[in-house]
């Protein structure tokens, strides 16, 4: 082939890898590396396992913590705090359930120290911020946690850790500290956690469908940078259907999701529809393939 030739051909393969990479970038469509496999299923109680979950580090060989209506204290739902989300946990014990209550200007972290000692922050919303406290995510430093409200969103919010970052108290308004910036929008987040220092892996309860062209998604946000005071952008693929297998049809939910960085596994709930929520409803398993 002459040289002139090989040059044309060179060019024009350099031009579609150019544009099957914008078009993934623009769509926010996974590549085919970003595979995530199901290796299995645990079922999951939908009292007490329906909202969210997350491994324990603190102690050594703990079970896997998980939350539902059942889940909440007496103590906490009888002042309104009646909704609990997907909670996470620090890598050095710090325990942190998100609840939200009916109405209000204020959402609420409950915080369990590593020693087992429980503590209430309160954040008063900000100007334009929904009441919706679906999930928290703490990075990997353990400084900030990263946080969700429900709908249609094109951003994350951030505040201080509660009970980690020593800005925080019990006694004061946990403040806003920034906004992760997401480059596509997002709809009906109900978890996140951090696979990595700037990678969040996160469940969607989407119902259309039209972001990413199927329902309940399983999403990938890259940061530009670790999260803290000042605004990051996230990048946002989607890598997959979750599972929505039941012996009954209807309306599935997605519900949270939790990374154990020590296996490698990454489990995500879904509520089955109907009445099969109480017999069928599952944690799934996944490992990266």
């Amino acid at each position: 082939m002459p040289a002139s030739t090989r040059q044309r051909c060179r060019a024009g393969l350099t031009s579609l890898v150019a544009l099957a990479a914008a078009f993934v970038l623009s769509t926010g469509t996974a590549s085919a590396a970003d595979t995530w496999t199901e290796t299995g299923s645990d079922r999951a109680d939908p009292l007490t396992e329906s909202q969210g979950l997350t491994s324990v580090e603190v102690p050594a060989n703990s079970a896997n913590r998980y939350t539902g209506v059942g889940t909440i204290p007496l103590s906490v739902s009888s002042r309104g705090w009646n909704h609990v989300g997907d909670p996470d946990e620090s890598y050095d014990g710090y325990y942190v359930e998100p609840y939200q209550a009916d109405s209000g200007t204020a959402k609420m972290y409950r915080v369990q120290a590593p020693g087992g000692t429980w503590s209430e922050y309160v954040h008063t919303l900000a100007s334009g911020e929904a009441l919706n406290n679906s999930w928290d995510a703490i990075s990997p430093d353990g400084q900030y946690m990263l946080s969700g409200e429900y709908g249609t969103m094109t951003r994350f919010l951030v505040f201080p850790t509660p009970g980690v970052n020593k800005s925080t108290s019990p006694s004061a308004n946990l403040p806003l500290a920034s906004v992760v910036n997401l480059d596509h929008a997002v709809r009906d987040v109900q978890g996140c956690d951090f696979s990595g220092a700037t990678t969040l892996l996160c469940s969607s309860d989407d119902p259309d469908g039209s972001l990413f062209g199927y329902t309940k998604p399983l999403l990938q946000i890259d940061l530009s940078a670790q999260p803290g005071s000042a605004d990051v952008t996230g990048h946002v693929t989607a890598l997959r259907q979750l599972p929505l297998r039941s012996s009954c049809s209807g309306t599935f939910e997605a519900e949270g999701i939790d990374y154990d960085r020590r296996t490698g596994t990454l489990r995500v709930i879904v509520m089955s529809p109907g009445f099969c929520i109480l017999t069928d409803s599952k944690t799934y398993k996944f490992t990266r393939g």
